[in-house]
């Protein structure tokens, strides 16, 4: 499937960074989005424990066919815990679930959130599958994998995208993803495209994120790698000067330079930062420059690995720690 050049991720809105807006600031978020062209919205079953999919059901009322509508399963909240099950029964019931709450009849591009371990990718495959044929969903994605996990899910099922984390602080997919999904004609749906906010230059002191943000329990925000990274900042944001747009343009800029198939889904919770960030896709950016930017920050420039030992242990994806 083709999807849009750029989406909107919805995360934030309920999920993951602190207090997130109230339902109706977040509702006029989605809607802003909507007036002003986003037409790719990418959702999960985690998010707030499915309010977020709820949140994006009530802005699609009406404007249902406006959107490339995006969901994951396979990760929930459990009696209040994140819950890994990529067992095929648990997916069928949770893309039932999602149908309900986004108040759709089908999704079209479904993920894998996470690849449950205890379980043969192939058989969460193939319950995707499945759906994809009852015209629950629409197409298959897989989310945080390797491209050895690709291969076993394609000798199953198409594989439409793969959203992992992606950003010039975050190379990753370069360990092997990118090349692979260029070849294959798979979406590559970068996740984080701004660093969390890094790269956006909007974090300050990360010791006054608040309580239940989730940058708070990341290395490279912590007291030993901050000052490092933040030391980048002001070389950061020159460049940004020199290219004439913000940092975080600057970054997206960046990334849709990596391929056509690179589609970056910035998240916001302000207008204003959802406009400044679709208008990245009209900003030209001289490819030495984006060189610059390249080499300014990169995996041997940025302090600290991007997960903390649980959460690392939770994913998939290449990482510069095996390939060393």
């Amino acid at each position: 499937m083709m999807l849009p050049r750029m989406g909107l991720g919805c995360m934030n809105l309920s999920h993951a960074y602190g207090i997130p807006p109230s339902p109706e600031d977040g509702l006029a978020l989605l809607r802003t989005a909507l007036d002003s062209g986003v037409t790719h919205l990418d959702t999960a079953t985690l998010y707030g424990g499915g309010r977020n999919e709820e949140l994006v059901g009530r802005a699609l009322k009406g404007r249902r066919d406006e959107v490339v509508l995006a969901s994951k399963g396979g990760m929930a909240q459990v009696d209040g815990k994140k819950v890994i099950d990529g067992r095929p029964a648990t997916l069928t019931a949770q893309v039932d679930a999602s149908l309900s709450r986004l108040g759709v009849d089908r999704i079209d591009l479904y993920y894998l959130h996470r690849w449950d371990k205890n379980v043969p990718i192939g058989e969460s495959v193939g319950a995707l599958a499945s759906l994809v044929d009852a015209g629950k969903i629409g197409a298959i994605g897989l989310s945080e994998v390797s491209v050895a996990r690709l291969r076993e899910a394609q000798a199953v099922a198409p594989i439409a995208a793969v959203q992992n984390e992606y950003s010039l602080w975050s190379r990753n997919p370069e360990l092997g993803m990118l090349e692979a999904t260029a070849a294959d004609g798979i979406a590559l749906v970068a996740f984080s495209p701004v660093a969390r906010g890094f790269l956006g230059d909007s974090v300050g002191d990360p010791s006054e994120l608040a309580e239940k943000d989730i940058r708070r329990a990341m290395p490279r925000f912590s007291s030993d790698n901050w000052p490092a990274n933040a030391a980048l900042l002001p070389a950061w944001r020159a460049l940004a000067a020199e290219a004439g747009c913000t940092p975080g343009q600057l970054a997206l800029a960046w990334l849709l330079s990596r391929g056509d198939h690179v589609v970056p889904i910035p998240g916001t919770t302000n207008a204003d930062h959802l406009r400044e960030d679709f208008a990245a896709l009209d900003v030209t950016v001289d490819a030495a420059l984006l060189e610059r930017a390249g080499s300014l920050i990169d995996t041997s420039t940025v302090s600290g690995p991007r997960y903390a030992p649980g959460p690392a242990a939770e994913v998939d994806a290449e990482t510069f720690e095996d390939a060393a």
